[in-house]
């Protein structure tokens, strides 16, 4: 929460103040959106210095004053789920799922997360980079800052390195910040397909610990259903991942009921993702841990899907829940966290309040960066955006309608 400071105190120095603005600082509380009218916001080296209302304003020396008539201020947003390096597209499994086909049928002939893997393996980091940053760039626009890349199209040693290094030039080419999730455990390669075990013994054994190596590991994910690893499986790869001192999540109970949210609870996980088929029980344990649920409305649309994540049991046990686009080939193609707000609205029920908490505050705690980023707290990084809206439930809102009126990541305008 921001203090307010009185005029007692010793002239505060700063690099930037915006005035005549409202604020939604996105911090949990009693007012919603942790709005804030007439307020103020001070930056100094790339991080929020002062933020609260006007009138509390201490004395101050700002080497330039910026006045924004009025226009909206919300943390930048966040996209804590995606898989946006990858080779290829699936636009054919698309349509064939319009015409009748399962998902999990597409993927038992040889389709789905494999077909993206031989496209990825075949194609040059370079030209994976020239992709992916077109994907962050367009993220961007709508006010992303911060982008959750996953690896997991690669399945062997050299494509999911390449993938990794891939996500850490995105960060060096684009001002987003880039944070690497290592999912090697994605899907059983053709390799591989009688011996799974195998598999995950060499995932864990030899390629998280050269990425580790490497520093191109900041969280480990692991897809837990039918159609690729079961809870004791993933267990041998996070079992290693705590050896080594990485965070952990997990794609959980997307399809079917595995058990997938009780396992990422019994590891602490960061958050568990998709949740479709959880139980109550499921639901109690990432209370007790702290996990963050992360709902994903762009798979559950273009799959088709019919059962609900147990949102209800979510809000009454308190679980923080986050929203993503899930950016991928096969059963997310959507590239817009706006419309993921909006999709989740219709699809889940969720308010305009929870779509911007889910993008902004719990995002960053589903990422492990809250004490960072997030809301608008003095001390986090001034990652925030300039909206030109007369109130931030319009972010939800509208589909297909820009009103980013400018971005600042560290502080400085991003282009």
């Amino acid at each position: 929460m921001w203090f307010a400071q009185t005029n007692f105190e010793s002239m505060q120095t700063w690099d930037q103040l915006f005035l005549d603005l409202n604020l939604a600082t996105m911090c949990a509380g009693s007012t919603p959106y942790g709005a804030i009218s007439s307020g103020a916001l001070a930056i100094s080296d790339g991080r929020i210095a002062w933020v609260g209302p006007e009138l509390e304003l201490p004395s101050y020396d700002a080497k330039t004053i910026d006045r924004l008539d009025g226009r909206w201020l919300t943390p930048a947003l966040i996209d804590c789920h995606t898989h946006l390096v990858f080779g290829g597209d699936r636009a054919m499994e698309f349509e064939q799922r319009l015409n009748g086909a399962t998902y999990e049928e597409i993927a038992r002939a040889g389709g789905g997360i494999r077909s993206t893997v031989q496209a990825t393996r075949n194609t040059s980091q370079s030209a994976l980079l020239e992709s992916a940053i077109y994907r962050v760039t367009t993220l961007m626009r709508e006010g992303v800052a911060t982008v959750e890349v996953k690896s997991g199209y690669g399945l062997d040693s050299n494509t999911e390195i390449k993938m990794l290094e891939v996500a850490q030039e995105l960060e060096q080419s684009c001002s987003a910040s880039i944070v690497k999730t290592f999912l090697g455990a994605h899907a059983v390669p053709e390799e591989y397909q009688h011996d799974a075990d195998s598999y995950m013994d060499f995932v864990a054994d030899d390629v998280l610990p050269e990425a580790h190596e490497r520093q191109l590991v900041d969280a480990v994910d692991a897809y837990c259903e039918t159609i690729a690893f079961s809870t004791p499986q993933v267990a041998t790869l996070f079992d290693k991942a705590k050896t080594l001192g990485i965070d952990v999540k997990l794609h959980a109970d997307q399809l079917s009921d595995c058990g997938g949210a009780e396992l990422a609870a019994s590891f602490n996980a960061l958050s568990a993702d998709h949740l479709e088929y959880t139980t109550a029980v499921g639901v109690e344990a990432l209370a007790s841990s702290g996990s963050v649920a992360v709902l994903l409305p762009g798979p559950f649309l273009m799959l088709g899907e019919t059962q609900l994540p147990p949102i209800d049991e979510l809000r009454a046990n308190s679980v923080p829940i986050a929203l993503a686009t899930d950016c991928n080939p096969g059963s997310s193609p959507l590239c817009s966290i706006r419309l993921a707000m909006n999709l989740a609205t219709s699809l889940f029920k969720l308010t305009p309040e929870e779509c911007l908490a889910g993008v902004t505050r719990n995002a960053a705690q589903a990422l492990g960066l809250l004490s960072d980023r997030g809301t608008l707290e003095k001390g986090k990084r001034a990652d925030f955006v300039e909206w030109k809206v007369s109130h931030p439930r319009e972010l939800t809102y509208w589909a297909g309608i820009n009103q980013l009126h400018r971005l600042f990541i560290d502080g400085e305008v991003v282009d």
